[in-house]
């Protein structure tokens, strides 16, 4: 299991309790989370941050803290999970961003260094991923990444994707 990674602009490390008010700046803004899950709170989020990272030891893997390297500033979280809250889903991404990090390539180098990891460490035959409908960067990012489109899932109101393993 491996702490840390860093992209060429990022750093990507596992989530510290001090993280937590940086983190709910965006994954508490509904307009940032329209598309997805967003924490009512400081606690719901500190609670979904711990739990994820129960499953970090448990797994090997969970969402990293994601930290602009030239900076420090907190303005993402994500990577690979086996959702603790929606189980039987297998391996997935996600990735949740501070909408003033948006639109500067921040998720395209998250998710190479996530399915990088998934490749070669987590060693699944797939992972999958979801995104609304009407999230448009978020369902093509994923085709970029060689995610395949599998269905819609009515009770979710999500596009569910996969993308089978690559074994170098």
């Amino acid at each position: 299991m491996h702490d840390y990674f860093e992209t060429d602009r990022l750093h990507l490390a596992r989530p510290r309790l001090m993280d937590v008010p940086d983190l709910f700046v965006f994954l508490g803004d509904r307009e940032a989370m329209q598309h997805t899950h967003c924490d009512a709170n400081v606690r719901e989020c500190r609670k979904r941050i711990a739990v994820h990272e129960w499953r970090r030891r448990r797994d090997g893997f969970a969402p990293w803290t994601v930290r602009l390297k030239k900076t420090g500033k907190v303005i993402g979280w994500g990577g690979l999970y086996d959702d603790p809250f929606d189980p039987g889903w297998g391996v997935e991404l996600a990735y949740y961003f501070d909408p003033t990090s948006w639109g500067n390539g921040y998720a395209t180098e998250l998710c190479r260094a996530a399915l990088n990891y998934s490749d070669r460490h987590v060693e699944a035959d797939f992972v999958t991923a979801f995104a609304h409908p009407e999230n448009a960067a978020s369902n093509a990012l994923l085709t970029k990444h060689g995610f395949e489109y599998q269905r819609f899932v009515k009770e979710m109101e999500r596009n569910l994707y996969r993308r089978a393993r690559k074994v170098s």
